[in-house]
C-alpha cells in the first residue's frame, strides 16, 4: 500500500487520501528525498527502487523533486490538507502535496 502511494505522489505530486495512510507515508517520502539528495547515486538508485514501482517515478523523483530541496532542508517535504469526510465510512480525506 505504502509503495503504490509513493509511486502516485512522486508521479503526480498530490494524491487523495485518508488521513492515517497519508501520515504513513510522510517518512517514507523525507528518506527517499534525502537519500537522492545524498552523495552515492548508486546506492540512492537501488534504495529508491526498493520502494517505488515504476521507473517514471523514479526518473521523476532523481530529476525534478528531489533537486529542488538539494540544499535548504531536510525534512517537511509535504503538505497535508483536509478535504472531506468520506460518506460510507466517515473516514476523513486529506490531500497530499509535495511542496
Amino acid at each position: 500500500m505504502e509503495r503504490n502511494l509513493l509511486t502516485n505522489l512522486f508521479l503526480h505530486k498530490a494524491i487523495k487520501t485518508t488521513e492515517k495512510k497519508a501520515a504513513a507515508i510522510v517518512p517514507f517520502v523525507d528518506k527517499l528525498i534525502n537519500a537522492v539528495n545524498s552523495k552515492d547515486e548508486m546506492n540512492a538508485i537501488r534504495f529508491v527502487m526498493q520502494y517505488l514501482f515504476t521507473k517514471e517515478s523514479s526518473v521523476e523523483l532523481f530529476t525534478n523533486v528531489a533537486p529542488r530541496y538539494k540544499w535548504n532542508k531536510n525534512s517537511w517535504f509535504t503538505r497535508i490538507t483536509p478535504i472531506k469526510y468520506r460518506d460510507w465510512d466517515n473516514a476523513k480525506l486529506v490531500l497530499l502535496e509535495l511542496l
